[in-house]
């Protein structure tokens, strides 16, 4: 499309030949005004249809928005909720969704806070705590999107209480897993922890217990429990659904809607210059669009537990298990 106008009578441009004035001069010059006359409004029409079509080709933008490009990090792009999310940012923002995958969960928070991507959503609360903490870094949730329980399995007992006494118990080894693995148990009534325990919570917190509590790598807990040698099994979403645990053997697992839980809510990150940014929010809630939450259901076999918890309660979770991690660093 040319937004230009037609050039001035001096600009130098060719124009048509002027006519030798005669007796007829008079009637020459008029019929000559109303072709000039005729050129213009023919060219004024064919600038308007060329507006007017390329406007109408254009994509429309929700509230006139200008149309933006938002980088995410993630760990699961192939998922097809991504395009989804995606394709309603374009409709909704007027924004072109880039998403960043990462496979090493170490990545992306040093991504976001270099400024290689705008946001991040692969991690809770817990894990983006650890992270400022120890790299001494003020990333900040700004959108929840959900909980995953974490669950106690058993192929032999059905409730917690039925587990004998001195039965072997696996949870992962990993930091995050086995604080979040042990406050299961603790709910669970099969152990007691160190001062109620706290998202960085270890065996070596475990006050009194009914069964025995052994860390093994998070992908041999379900592994424990097929063998038998471990008469239930904390299992984490992805390692359940890869050993085909089925439903029926979740025994018990920690409440979405609980205190216990709040490190756990799954979020948006921002640089903590952004975390009031109106854009970002809008996109940390397009996460709750129904038709992404139904495809983020099929992804996880029906476990998600929904979220949305306002960015400044996020906040200030975030804050205090911050206090958790810095006092388990002493």
């Amino acid at each position: 499309m040319s937004n230009q106008t037609p050039p001035p009578a001096d600009s130098g441009q060719a124009l048509p030949p002027r006519l030798p004035e005669n007796n007829t001069g008079g009637r020459r010059k008029t019929i000559g005004w109303i072709i000039a006359a005729v050129v213009v409004v023919v060219a004024a029409i064919v600038v308007t249809t060329v507006v007017v079509s390329n406007n109408s080709a254009a994509p429309a933008a929700a509230d006139g928005a200008k149309p933006q490009t938002v980088s995410i990090g993630v760990a699961d792009a192939s998922q097809p909720y991504w395009k989804t999310y995606s394709s309603l940012a374009k409709k909704k923002l007027n924004v072109t969704i880039k998403l960043v995958n990462f496979t090493d969960y170490s990545q992306p928070n040093p991504a976001l806070s270099q400024g290689q991507t705008d946001l991040n959503e692969f991690q809770h609360i817990q894990f983006l705590a650890n992270y400022n903490v120890s790299n001494d870094d003020n990333l900040q949730p700004i959108g929840a999107t959900a909980v995953y329980p974490l669950t106690l399995y058993s192929l032999k007992y059905t409730k917690p209480a039925d587990i004998p006494v001195g039965s072997q118990v696996a949870i992962p080894n990993d930091t995050i897993n086995e604080a979040r693995g042990l406050l299961v148990l603790q709910a669970a009534k099969l152990i007691t922890l160190k001062n109620g325990g706290s998202a960085f919570s270890s065996l070596a917190d475990i006050q009194t217990h009914k069964v025995n509590v052994v860390a093994v790598d998070a992908a041999q807990t379900a592994v424990a429990l097929q063998n038998g040698s471990a008469a239930a099994s904390i299992v984490n979403n992805n390692y359940a659904t890869e050993a085909k645990l089925p439903a029926s053997k979740a025994i018990y697992h920690d409440n979405p809607s609980s205190a216990i839980a709040a490190p756990y809510v799954n979020v948006f990150a921002a640089r903590a210059k952004d975390d009031k940014n109106a854009l970002y929010l809008k996109l940390a809630a397009l996460y709750h669009n129904p038709t992404v939450e139904k495809q983020v259901q099929a992804a996880n076999g029906g476990t998600a537990v929904f979220r949305t918890t306002s960015a400044a309660k996020l906040q200030a979770d975030l804050k205090k298990v911050e206090g958790d991690a810095r006092a388990a660093k002493k």
